[in-house]
């Protein structure tokens, strides 16, 4: 919105893997949580392909742990939905459970995977989730285990791993929640070894390049970037903080 807001925005944010979220949207989610509104991370698979030889089962655990310790860095409530990480697919089921993720957390704004740029089929997939059930969460003839929530939330759609083929329309500085980015982002100690061992650069010093390069963009010294799913119904007001 122009430069006022809601009071008391619920925030959902949807990562396709454990890390997801910390990577793309974490500094802008802290701000959220500095300024009292409620928030969300909803992890849809569990991230057991992101080793090179442990047992899935191991890695599953491993990174529900990390990603649990994430969210308490800012005091959000994790959400994890555990399908197969590399296999999510939009079934009748799949479907209805992400419609209940939208009324269980009645949220304001969700921001999730762009549906249409990203690289990842995981991604992919939760984005399309979302644009899809953000409207059927209101209807009442669907049934659920939780009632259909009437508001239809604000769509988000995160940057893309790079920025490649991103194209954003709004910014957030997240220059004061920078430390606080890090800090989740390191919880997730086991995807820090794995990335180092894969690309020789750790999530941290990758995630530092692309918020300086965003915030370039944007003049402040780090940024995170978004874009809105501008369809029918939506109100166009920036709620971002």
């Amino acid at each position: 919105m122009a430069e006022g807001r809601y009071e008391n925005l619920r925030i959902l944010a949807v990562g396709a893997h454990p890390d997801d979220i910390d990577l793309q949207c974490a500094g802008t989610l802290a701000k959220y949580a500095e300024r009292g509104d409620e928030v969300f991370i909803a992890i849809s698979t569990n991230g057991e392909a992101g080793s090179i030889d442990a047992p899935l089962e191991a890695t599953a655990r491993v990174r529900e742990q990390e990603a649990r310790a994430s969210a308490a860095v800012i005091g959000a409530e994790l959400i994890w939905l555990n399908y197969h990480d590399e296999f999510l697919y939009e079934t009748e089921s799949v479907r209805l459970r992400y419609i209940d993720l939208v009324r269980r957390t009645r949220p304001d704004v969700i921001i999730t995977h762009d549906p249409q740029t990203d690289y990842h089929p995981d991604h992919l997939a939760t984005g399309a989730l979302l644009w899809n059930t953000r409207v059927m969460a209101a209807a009442g003839t669907i049934k659920t285990r939780h009632p259909a929530w009437p508001k239809i939330p604000d769509l988000y759609f995160m940057d893309t791993l790079g920025g490649i083929n991103f194209q954003p329309q709004d910014y957030v500085d997240i220059t004061s929640t920078m430390d606080m980015k890090r800090k989740m982002l390191s919880q997730h100690r086991s995807q820090i070894e794995f990335m180092k061992a894969r690309y020789d650069m750790t999530m941290v010093e990758f995630m530092e390049i692309c918020s300086a390069f965003r915030g370039i963009q944007a003049g402040v010294r780090f940024a995170e970037c978004f874009r809105r799913s501008m369809t029918y119904p939506a109100n166009y007001q920036r709620v971002l903080p």
